[in-house]
């Protein structure tokens, strides 16, 4: 990214491409910017964690996340917080409705149960990707490793609780065209794969590709939604303000 592009007025496309059905990517958000994900097909996951790229002992943590914000799913208004009580980024915008962010990841052993096992050296790209393992390989571009893995999101996806109180999948919760919107609001490591959710049911190894945009945000206003949808994102927001305040995260 240019600082060119910095300069962009809110709302600009500064690059788009696809990520491919059971692949990982990882890249550094800078404050102030926007990554828009459209599901493509319908039904797609998406996994995510964020990272502090300043100190990457600072990660995602989803019991914060949905304690101080009162809820179960996450959609727009939504923040999604640090271990360390700052704002990675806020939801600004969300058209499916409900995010999960409590089943964690598919493992080699889960795939292998589910779908067979199908290893790159003898299907190359029609392999059967697990969520863990593409975690691991996104973290060890950045010296992590198992330690550093915590729960994650999976966007696009949902769960309900049956009679017995069991989670189980929420089929089709997510159409072809959804998106969802993730405004930073610190320069933040993230780390996505399009792996299938954890329990998902379907039949045959599910192959859903995302869109996703990198986006010109807009200042946050005092009348910002996810500022004020809840009373502790505001003291959110006054962390990262402080944060920001001390050079902790300055660059040129």
């Amino acid at each position: 990214m240019t600082m060119a592009s910095l300069k962009a007025e809110a709302g600009t496309i500064l690059y788009e491409d696809r990520l491919a059905a059971g692949c990982h990517w990882s890249i550094r958000m800078r404050k102030g910017s926007v990554l828009k994900l459209i599901d493509e097909e319908g039904g797609a996951n998406v996994g995510m964690l964020f990272y502090n790229p300043e100190n990457l002992l600072e990660r995602y943590n989803a019991p914060d996340t949905l304690k101080c914000q009162h809820t179960f799913k996450l959609t727009k208004g939504n923040c999604l917080y640090s271990d360390m009580g700052r704002i990675f980024c806020s939801i600004i915008e969300d058209t499916v409705g409900w995010h999960e962010t409590v089943c964690g990841n598919t493992t080699r052993q889960m795939i292998k149960e589910k779908w067979a096992e199908k290893t790159y050296q003898h299907h190359h790209n029609d392999w059967n990707q697990n969520g863990y393992d593409s975690f691991l390989i996104e973290l060890a571009k950045y010296g992590l490793g198992k330690k550093d893995m915590a729960s994650n999101l999976n966007l696009f996806s949902a769960v309900s609780v049956n009679a017995e109180g069991a989670l189980q999948y929420t089929e089709a919760n997510s159409k072809a065209g959804d998106s969802i919107e993730l405004r930073f609001e610190m320069d933040t490591l993230v780390l996505m794969h399009t792996c299938p959710h954890p329990l998902n049911t379907a039949a045959d190894y599910p192959k859903k590709a995302v869109r996703y945009q990198l986006i010109q945000g807009a200042e946050v206003q005092k009348d910002d939604y996810c500022l004020n949808f809840r009373e502790e994102n505001g003291r959110g927001f006054k962390n990262n303000e402080i944060f920001h305040l001390s050079g902790a995260c300055c660059h040129d």
